[in-house]
């Protein structure tokens, strides 16, 4: 029997560095596959600028926890041997692996190399601030402490377009590398932030040059084979040559199975920003639900002066569901993080119902919503509302979705629930005061009663003869109904 994937975002940004939690995730495999989880997004696996990286100071991408390089063997997470045990033990569990991977710059080089560059207005990437010159700047990457095992690849200037800093001049900034068919990648294929956001940071890679893409690809298959992953998140993808990504993913497609997995990461707002990249690279990919996080966050900030009708506005969730990974809270919105749009703890229950329990989407529950935060944040995660709703999310959420958008701080939606799970569900969402929504279940269920599963509401609801009831919510909470088991 099929039921619905659930993947879990298994990291955040403050994790010890103390190289246990690939061995973590080893042990948790049976949990997870217990509590409903489907697939697991694990970290960035590959050596990084220095041991307590999160990973995406990329160093070595062929460094998997292997080699003693940057003063370390083990990555933040492990070693590569552990790694594999993980990903072999979440696989005996029926559970996907969605590695994290970070292809827009390298960082950490082994040595300077000397060439000509200009420096950019960092706010106008097109245009330039001072006259052309020579620089010196850490482009080689020959990473000694491999010798060459798997790929003998050497890195040098040409290979990248740009970089932030000049020994010569110690001047940080942006300066665009120059030379034969250098320059950022077109407009139309990144996004257009800053005139041309081809650059992020580091050493940015060059996806026209020919031996980077000849590198790449040799990369992926080694990647995919050594590890075996069943799918891979994109990061940063705004900022990478989008006739590239497709070019990579068509061909990762066409030699591992049409089913391998990609999600991109395009951190914008817009719709039309994630609807043009998903057209570019012709609907070949699922992408982050970055809006309704967003929309997320400012219904928990604002409580009952944002309006719950327009929490679905201009996401994915609603004009693309069968592209959408929907998430509350991931590693770059926590707190103290660049992006960070927290979602307040009162409101992470009503989040989850609202990502799990919907028919519209592909939900990512956070590490530390579940397992609780290693940082200076104080909350503790939200595990049995969690493990409650991915308890209804894998028994009773499926079927048509039914949704009562009619005020503006108390919503809900009810599933009718299908001939595999007939039971279907009921949920109520209240950001201000206690509430009720009238909502039909389908008259299948007629005669039946219903009890809140998570609990806050302790009646019992009978379901009227026309599949109809009136469902309860306390205030600032959430209920889901469903059939009291006999």
């Amino acid at each position: 029997m099929e039921y619905n994937g659930t993947m879990m975002q298994y990291f955040e940004w403050d994790l010890p560095n103390d190289g246990t939690h690939w061995k973590k995730l080893k042990d948790e495999a049976a949990h997870l596959r217990n509590i409903g989880i489907t697939a697991v997004w694990i970290p960035p696996c590959f050596k990084a600028l220095s041991q307590e990286d999160v990973g995406y100071g990329i160093y070595d991408l062929y460094d998997l926890g292997e080699f003693d390089q940057k003063g370390t063997v083990r990555t933040k997470y492990g070693t590569k041997e552990e790694l594999l045990d993980a990903i072999h033990t979440l696989h005996e569990q029926g559970i996907q692996v969605y590695a994290d991977v970070v292809l827009n710059h390298k960082a950490g080089a082994d040595a300077t190399e000397t060439f000509g560059a200009v420096p950019v207005n960092e706010e106008n990437r097109h245009e330039e601030v001072g006259e052309s010159r020579e620089i010196e700047s850490w482009t080689y990457f020959n990473f000694p402490g491999r010798q060459g095992k798997y790929s003998d690849f050497e890195w040098h200037w040409y290979h990248f377009s740009g970089v932030s800093d000049d020994e010569i001049s110690g001047e940080q900034g942006i300066y665009r590398i120059e030379g034969e068919g250098k320059g950022w990648a077109p407009d139309d294929t990144v996004s257009t932030e800053f005139g041309n956001f081809d650059y992020l940071m580091f050493a940015d890679i060059d996806y026209s040059h020919p031996e980077v893409i000849e590198e790449t690809k040799n990369w992926i298959r080694w990647f995919i084979e050594e590890t075996g992953i069943d799918g891979i998140r994109l990061d940063a993808v705004k900022h990478i040559d989008n006739s590239f990504m497709k070019d990579l993913i068509d061909g990762v497609r066409a030699e591992f199975g049409e089913d391998f997995f990609f999600v991109a990461e395009y951190w914008h707002q817009k719709y039309k920003a994630l609807e043009e990249y998903m057209e570019d690279l012709d609907y070949n990919t699922s992408m982050m639900d970055v809006r309704f996080h967003y929309a997320l966050h400012e219904a928990s900030q604002l409580k009952t002066d944002f309006d719950l009708r327009r929490l679905f506005d201009g996401t994915l969730y609603k004009k693309n569901a069968e592209q959408a990974v929907t998430f509350v809270e991931n590693h770059d919105s926590q707190p103290g993080q660049s992006l960070e749009s927290y979602v307040e703890p009162w409101f992470k229950p009503l989040a989850y119902g609202i990502v799990l329990l919907s028919s519209y989407g592909y939900p990512c529950v956070f590490y530390s919503d579940y397992y609780g935060y290693s940082g200076d944040v104080d909350y503790n995660g939200c595990p049995s509302d969690i493990e409650k709703l991915m308890r209804v999310r894998t028994e009773y959420a499926y079927g048509e979705q039914y949704n009562y958008l009619d005020h503006g701080t108390c919503l809900g939606f009810t599933r009718t629930g299908d001939e595999e799970h007939p039971h279907g569900c009921a949920v109520v969402i209240s950001s201000g005061d206690e509430g009720f929504k009238e909502m039909t279940v389908g008259d299948l269920h007629a005669g039946e009663t219903y009890i809140d599963i998570l609990e806050h509401r302790e009646e019992e609801i009978l379901i009227n003869e026309d599949g109809s009831a009136i469902f309860p919510v306390n205030a600032e909470s959430i209920s889901v109904w469903v059939l009291k088991e006999q």
